[in-house]
């Protein structure tokens, strides 16, 4: 198929689906119609999109882990403790490494030797392998919505499968599922396969069956500026929204500076809604999701303590739907369920003593929204254009281009041009620019907040800034200041 903007015919879908289930031998039980019968008798408490809506409404924020081993039995015990002792509201499946690249037949040995020692050989779940009836099974045995979270550029099989098992949400998308993930993968190719995924997610919504997507906001999570990480969401949901996906979670990873956290998020939602408009797609539900530290932790764990509680902080502040929860033990591994439901319940601590309280607006918090949302409409204009008004045409060129530049992603399908860097209060700002569309004015406005850092630390803008900046959370600071400056500030 030619990858174009344009939603999916049931004929052409059809014609795709066949080769999709035949992927692997679970998929012939991925059987729609029956799908969607068992979905039709799902309480509410377990359906993501309601919890969701109704999480917006009333104000909260809602406290979700990361989490996947490869047993059901397993998982469900996993979850469970996650449910009764976390005080999770929403649960995860993370997806094992192998069924994210589609290699199920390894997923055998992994699985198997699992059952066999008595503890995960794997570092997920291998839901495809499971089955629908392994999947239902793992559903129906905990008492939240569940969600499937990978990193799959080609996720059609998974989707389908863990779909037709009664799961409401899956997260990912072409862009943020393949340009930080892959390396080979073209973005033609991800695209295509995630309109597949939104296509058969506007199947069930035909069909009365509400089922949520999120866009994975952090990116590579390591210093993603804003603007180019709500570009990508914002390109990603109108994707969705184009094969008839109505309820998108939006994503951003958190940055570490509390100002420009609340003004990303803030930026994102209005940002996104006014999108939604302009281009035609009513009666979405659109939700924010934030995402706790994705870069290097404290080995120590009180340290971790901290910066766990900073992320739930910055979310209850911005007003952020969910938030995506770290745990103290992130320095040194995959944690144990019960490090997993520490980090929930430091989380949700947090979160009760913030409630009803947000970022009061102020000229800089305004300041920090209006330039985000103007380096995301210069950005997402020039992808517009590249495509000549089609979104998927126009996000290959812009990539192509450079105009859309992931830092420090693996794919040899981004330019890997544009450098960001902290500024002096912490912000994330754009060092290198590479061939991102902005005018000189803004270019000056990022240069500006870059050379004040300079001075303060003594030294010129470079690229030693970025690396610092790199490993400063790990060592115990936000900005990564020379020693001397680090001791002068003290």
């Amino acid at each position: 198929m030619e990858l174009r903007n344009a939603k999916w015919s049931l004929d052409q879908f059809f014609a795709v689906r066949a080769g999709v289930l035949g992927q692997w031998e679970t998929g012939r039980d991925a059987d729609l119609e029956l799908a969607a019968e068992h979905h039709r008798q799902i309480p509410l408490e377990k359906q993501f999109a309601p919890a969701l809506m109704r999480a917006k409404a009333a104000g909260i924020t809602l406290a979700q882990p990361r989490a996947g081993v490869a047993t059901v039995e397993g998982q469900i015990e996993l979850l469970l403790h996650l449910q009764e002792v976390g005080g999770a509201d929403l649960l995860p499946v993370t997806i094992d490494s192998y069924t994210r690249q589609n290699r199920y037949r390894e997923c055998i040995v992994g699985l198997e030797e699992s059952k066999k020692t008595g503890r995960s050989l794997l570092n997920g779940f291998p839901a495809v392998n499971h089955g629908v009836a392994g999947c239902r099974e793992l559903f129906e045995n905990v008492g939240r919505p569940l969600q499937a979270r990978h990193g799959t550029p080609d996720a059609r099989l998974l989707s389908e499968i863990v779909l037709a098992a009664g799961w409401t949400s899956n997260e990912g998308g072409g862009i943020s599922y393949n340009i930080p993930y892959a390396k080979n993968v073209s973005l033609e190719r991800s695209l295509l396969d995630w309109q597949y995924c939104d296509r058969l997610t506007g199947l069930y919504e035909e069909m009365g069956i509400r089922i949520n997507r999120e866009p994975f906001g952090p990116l590579t999570g390591t210093l993603v500026p804003p603007s180019m990480s709500n570009a990508v969401m914002i390109l990603e949901g109108l994707l969705a929204a184009e094969q008839g996906v109505k309820s998108l979670t939006l994503g951003y990873g958190q940055g570490g500076q509390l100002l420009q956290d609340v003004a990303a998020i803030r930026a994102l939602e209005e940002q996104a809604e006014a999108y939604f408009q302009t281009y035609g797609y009513a009666g979405m539900e659109i939700t924010t999701v934030f995402h706790q530290w994705m870069g290097g932790f404290p080995q120590d764990e009180a340290q971790a303590f901290g910066v766990v509680c900073l992320g739930a902080q910055a979310a209850a502040l911005a007003g952020a739907t969910k938030v995506i929860v770290k745990t103290p033990h992130e320095a040194a591994g995959v944690p144990t369920k019960e490090a997993n439901a520490q980090g929930i319940l430091a989380t949700q601590q947090t979160l009760r003593m913030l409630r009803g309280q947000r970022l009061a607006m102020s000229p800089a918090l305004q300041a920090e929204i209006d330039l985000i949302k103007a380096e995301t409409t210069c950005l997402l204009d020039q992808v517009y254009a590249l495509g000549e008004g089609d979104w998927a045409v126009g996000t290959v060129r812009a990539f192509q281009a450079g105009v859309l530049d992931v830092p420090f992603a693996p794919s040899k399908h981004n330019a890997g041009k544009m450098l960001p860097a902290r500024d002096n209060a912490g912000a994330i700002r754009y060092l290198e620019f590479g061939n991102l569309p902005f005018p000189q004015e803004i270019k000056d406005h990022n240069r500006a907040l870059l050379e004040e850092r300079a001075r303060d630390e003594g030294r010129d803008v470079s690229f030693q800034m970025v690396i610092d900046d790199i490993y400063a959370v790990s060592k115990g600071t936000l900005v990564g200041r020379p020693e001397k400056a680090i001791s002068y500030s003290r």
